[in-house]
């Protein structure tokens, strides 16, 4: 039996298929391993309902959860819990991402900064129309007279 190029073909893209299903499955479990550790009292969490609730507790033997939603108890399953809208971060977690984080100096969206020229610096020859992107000249000292553009 020979092989022709149609039927290796196919059989690439099977094996293609087989591999980004198993990618995909090892994802969702790991997304769901981080939902289910992140279960913690105090997290903002949304329901598969749609209902946004405040964990109270949680009972790690029967698999539930005790949700808080406005003036309502809610005793929930813990796979009903869709998505941590707010997680709760423990007291070292928050000082381990506070000191990581640099001081926030990057220029503004559209600031154009000078080369070699401090950052409040203008631009001399091009101004950049806001929001359009387009540039036009400014025109010189020399090229005015008596308020007239000759270049216009």
């Amino acid at each position: 039996m020979t092989l022709d190029p149609i039927s290796i073909l196919m059989f690439g893209l099977i094996a293609v298929l087989i591999f980004f299903m198993f990618r995909n499955g090892k994802k969702r479990q790991q997304a769901m391993q981080e939902l289910q550790n992140g279960l913690r009292p105090g997290a903002e969490v949304m329901l598969q309902s749609g209902i946004f609730g405040t964990i109270e507790s949680i009972d790690e033997d029967e698999n539930r959860a005790t949700v808080r939603s406005g003036t309502t108890t809610l005793i929930v399953h813990r796979n009903a819990i869709s998505q941590i809208i707010t997680p709760v971060e423990s007291a070292d977690e928050a000082e381990q991402t506070t000191a990581s984080f640099a001081p926030d100096d990057d220029p503004e969206f559209g600031e154009r900064l000078a080369k070699g020229a401090p950052s409040d610096a203008a631009p001399a020859s091009d101004e950049t129309t806001e929001g359009t992107g387009e540039t036009t000249e400014r025109p010189d000292a020399d090229d005015q007279t008596d308020g007239q553009n000759p270049k216009a």
